[in-house]
């Protein structure tokens, strides 16, 4: 006899969440409250539940705003992940080079100043792009936390996200993110 693979987060199996209506994510059914402040552990609670619930639409959210960056700065935002990218380049090669780039300091002391001049400048030359890409980047960040603070979770989304932590359904990518990253919901609440 065939004994069937239960789903579940230890074994790596995990489904895509699927795309919740508009309705539900944001229009009329959807009910928005502040969260309590001061206690942040049912916040955090909300929050995290409600990031599980929402990923699809929280990941097509996030396309969204990156591309309506994109779309109104397409050039600066080439230009910030170039500048982001040659800065990080040049760290992670200063930072491997040990004493060979000590050596070259020492010996070219005038070239090595101009270098960092030059590279200094060029960062606060693309500083504009730089911003636009942290934008593109950082909108759909905060959208996303906002909404998952707002939204004040439904019974079928109590009910899905049971479901998963009991091991009923499988897990998520988001569900496996959260808990990679340390954040664990409570299975009684």
């Amino acid at each position: 006899m065939r004994k069937m693979a239960t789903p579940s987060k230890e074994n790596g199996a995990f489904e895509v969440a699927p795309l919740r209506s508009l309705d539900d994510f944001i229009l009329e059914s959807a009910r928005f409250q502040m969260p309590n402040f001061r206690d942040l552990d049912k916040w955090g609670k909300r929050v995290y539940n409600n990031l599980v619930y929402y990923q699809s639409n929280y990941f097509l959210l996030a396309l969204a705003l990156f591309a309506l960056v994109e779309l109104i700065h397409p050039l600066k935002m080439f230009l910030g992940l170039f500048a982001i990218a040659v800065a990080c380049s040049l760290l992670v090669a200063a930072s491997n080079g040990g004493p060979q780039v000590a050596k070259f300091k020492q010996d070219h002391p005038i070239i090595s100043v101009i270098a960092i001049l030059v590279g200094a400048y060029l960062i606060v030359y693309l500083l504009d792009g730089i911003l636009v890409f942290l934008l593109g980047i950082l909108l759909p960040f905060s959208a996303t936390f906002v909404h998952a603070s707002l939204r004040l979770r439904s019974l079928r989304n109590k009910l899905t996200n049971k479901m998963e932590q009991i091991g009923l359904k499988k897990s998520t990518p988001m569900g496996m993110i959260l808990d990679a990253l340390g954040f664990e919901a409570e299975i009684i609440d």
